[in-house]
């Protein structure tokens, strides 16, 4: 095998990795729309709990936002690193 091939496939796998990384980021989609889909709910059940259903939802996205930035992290570790 050539310097070249190697080099190719190596930049390939790079490549694979960090997009396999990055299917983290769809489970964090999902839930924020489910968090977002429950407190429009929730608010549309009891209006008077709209203050402390959004600082609950805000809370969740926030946690399954960081996943997403954690999985981005790794790609990109994986690609400028590797």
């Amino acid at each position: 095998m050539t310097p070249e091939a190697a080099q190719f496939i190596k930049d390939g796998m790079k490549f694979l990795a960090a997009g396999l990384a990055m299917v983290g980021t769809i489970g964090a989609g999902l839930g924020i729309g489910i968090a977002g889909n429950g407190a429009v709910q929730g608010i549309a059940r009891n209006p008077d709990a709209a203050g402390i259903i959004q600082t609950n939802m805000i809370l969740a996205v926030a946690f399954a936002e960081a996943v997403a930035i954690y999985s981005l992290l790794v790609a990109q570790v994986i690609l400028f690193t590797a």
